[in-house]
């Protein structure tokens, strides 16, 4: 008698691992814009700096000889920027706003200037004028309270910090304001006495990585960043700076940093349980942390990244039947 064995059911999947990038110094002089262009077109991206260990290789292969220029030798571009086009609102919810209401600005004269280490946040004045300040510095606060596309907004009359604020309104209102027009801001600015200022919901990101990572190292030279309209970062390799980090204009044209990736594609098989289903994000993630673990104990340091491989339906794993004859 001829019998049909279940099915074994084998999930398969591709996995990337990719070790701890390479780092590629590049003489030409260029301004950070067209270097990070460069890094990408033959590299990975411009360099990120994650830790010491990085900070000793780029000293070491850092070679001064080749980075005079007429004025401040000795500096690269790194991938580290400020992006000064990231403000966003506290609420973040957007059914809330309508068509180019997330976009609505009502600045002071020259502002947002942005100088400075932590001018992130926005206050707003009796006027309904904004300026970009210091998030810890201490004003008034603006909350507001929304039902569906309806919002009042209510004069907080005691000084916090931007965070602080946040936290305030989201205790006891629905969120720091968002001004989505000028009715609005024309309302909020009723609520402000004359020479009073108030926090507002508007605040944008600190300095990050062209990977989107906010940096894990703060590896700034002293009193850096300090400058107006200085929004990309270069390492310092003249004596005495070690590849420290400075912020300058953009378009300033230096030698800059690149780092290329070695990138390993892994086949895996997994026998998959009936309960489990190996396409939920919950589970891949998972399963890269119990992966990482093994290879982090195998090596002693974590010196790689993993990722999987999707497949062209989108999924990352498939099934593989086999059929064993009794």
């Amino acid at each position: 008698m001829e019998k049909v064995a279940p099915c074994i059911i084998i999930a398969a999947s591709a996995l990337h691992i990719i070790t701890a990038h390479q780092f590629h110094f590049i003489y030409d002089h260029k301004n950070w814009t067209d270097a990070k262009s460069y890094c990408r077109e033959k590299f990975t991206d411009l360099a990120t700096v994650n830790n010491m260990e990085d900070v000793a290789i780029l000293e070491t292969l850092a070679n001064l000889t080749k980075m005079v220029y007429t004025d401040y030798s000795y500096q690269a571009w790194i991938g580290l920027f400020d992006d000064e086009n990231s403000w966003r609102w506290s609420i973040s919810n957007t059914s809330f706003y309508k068509d180019g209401e997330m976009e609505f600005r009502s600045w002071a004269t020259n502002q947002p200037n942005e100088y400075g280490t932590f001018e992130y946040c926005v206050r707003t004045d009796a006027y309904g004028k904004w300026n970009d300040l210091d998030c810890k510095m201490s004003f008034k606060v603006i909350c507001s309270d929304v039902e569906g596309q309806n919002v009042t907004f209510v004069y907080i009359d005691i000084h916090l910090n931007w965070t602080a604020a946040q936290d305030y309104c989201r205790e006891h209102h629905t969120d720091l304001a968002s001004v989505r027009n000028k009715m609005e801001n024309d309302r909020i600015s009723t609520l402000i006495p004359v020479g009073q200022f108030a926090w507002i919901g508007l605040s944008r990101s600190t300095w990050k990585w062209v990977d989107g990572r906010k940096p894990s190292l703060n590896y700034w030279s002293k009193n850096q960043p300090n400058g107006a309209a200085e929004n990309c970062g270069l390492g310092y390799f003249g004596s005495g700076y070690s590849g420290r980090w400075e912020d300058w204009p953009c378009a300033h044209k230096i030698a800059f940093v690149c780092f290329s990736d070695s990138r390993h594609v892994v086949k895996l098989k997994l026998v998959r349980s009936s309960a489990l289903n190996l396409n939920e994000t919950t589970v891949q993630e998972d399963i890269l942390k119990q992966l990482m673990q093994k290879l982090v104990d195998q090596e002693g340091k974590e010196n790689f990244k993993l990722s999987w491989k999707k497949q062209s339906d989108g999924n990352v794993f498939y099934t593989e039947k086999r059929k064993d004859e009794i």
